[in-house]
């Protein structure tokens, strides 16, 4: 028979009631030899008193009776002394669930045995687990919607003051001339770009990040992808005075994408590099196949990241000190922006900072390249 279905409860108090029985029938056969052997005998007066009890309990109530009487109470004392253990686990269990149930997550029952009663206990463990991490999500959820709503106001409130103040003093004409106005009028409006981008990242973010944002995949050459983008920008290079230099990509790097959506991370990571760059003088693009992954590293040379920072540089809001500020023009939502676009296309992205080179590895799964149909 399977040992599997013998190590079960059922079959231990199967166990136990055999033995209970069988001992209690051994019990009944050595003290009907022994009720025999007093009433046979015949030196009645040299009884010992619990010979001479036995004997009178025999006469009186008869033997028949008093062996059911021991029968019935041996056996119920030789079950309970074999189910106690299987007893003891069942209360182990009734009081895990009892801790359970007044909130005490945390708690586990020890699982002794492999029968039902042990499966009971894992699942009640992996019950309270779940329960635990479901509650500490919901906090964490509460927390980052907080955190969220104190980053927003404080984001909205920074440039939305500077225009209001601005446009007071516009409005109560405390300005000598036309050219003091205009300059009030020209911060405003820097300001109200400002904040019209932040408003336009938050609404990508949330698009983004809330997996409401549908997304049809085709097959995408991301060698030329990236070096149109690069094109682009190359205004904004020249601006910032600096080149691009591509490194690598000879052979093409074929995955699946939305590239209408995956140009906006992409965005994020070239105004990134150009933006805390700019002393390095160049932003590098390389390309690689490693391991059936296509990728790609955006580098640019200058104040390395403090590494500290780098763990929780994808986060929405949040900036270095100093070198990575808001006074630089970011909005501290690119980043977290171009990990969720990312990660949306079945990739990840990865930062390194040492040496005066700071690198973001963004990597795919490739693919096979297209069939051409003729």
């Amino acid at each position: 028979m399977n040992s599997n279905v013998i190590n079960t409860v059922r079959w231990k108090f199967i166990y136990a009631f055999l033995l209970s029985g069988i001992l209690t029938a051994a019990v009944l056969y050595g003290g009907s030899r022994v009720g025999q052997s007093i009433l046979e005998a015949q030196t009645y007066p040299n009884y010992s008193v619990s010979a001479k009890g036995i004997r009178w309990l025999i006469h009186n109530i008869g033997s028949v009776p008093l062996m059911i009487v021991v029968g019935a109470l041996g056996f119920v004392l030789f079950f309970f002394l074999f189910s106690r253990k299987v007893m003891r686990v069942l209360d182990e269990i009734t009081a895990g669930i009892q801790e359970v149930a007044k909130g005490e997550l945390s708690h586990r029952i020890e699982v002794k045995t492999s029968d039902e009663f042990g499966v009971v206990a894992a699942s009640i463990n992996q019950m309270a687990e779940q329960l635990q991490l479901s509650l500490q999500e919901e906090r964490n959820a509460v927390a980052a919607k907080n955190d969220l709503i104190t980053g927003i106001s404080h984001d909205l409130r920074t440039p939305l003051t500077s225009i209001l103040g601005f446009l007071e003093y516009v409005e109560k004409d405390r300005y000598q001339d036309e050219i003091e106005m205009r300059y009030y009028v020209s911060i405003a409006y820097e300001k109200s770009l400002t904040l019209r981008r932040l408003i336009d990242d938050l609404f990508e973010y949330t698009r983004v990040s809330g997996g409401s944002l549908p997304l049809s995949l085709n097959a995408l050459n991301l060698n030329s992808f990236l070096m149109q983008l690069a094109e682009e920008f190359a205004p904004m290079l020249e601006d910032a005075g600096m080149t691009y230099t591509i490194v690598g990509g000879q052979e093409p790097l074929w995955i699946l994408a939305a590239p209408g959506e995956l140009v906006r991370a992409y965005e994020n990571l070239f105004s990134n590099a150009i933006r805390y760059g700019s002393q390095g003088k160049v932003m590098e693009i390389g390309l690689a196949l490693e391991e059936e992954e296509a990728v790609v590293r955006i580098s640019n040379y200058g104040d390395p990241i403090p590494a500290q920072d780098l763990p929780r540089l994808f986060e929405r809001f949040y900036r270095v000190d100093k070198s990575r500020s808001r006074d630089t023009g970011g909005t501290g939502l690119g980043l977290a922006i171009a990990k969720s676009m990312i990660e949306l296309h079945h990739g990840n992205i990865t930062v390194y900072s040492e040496n005066g080179r700071t690198d973001f590895v963004t990597r795919f799964p490739v693919i096979d390249p297209p069939v051409l149909r003729k």
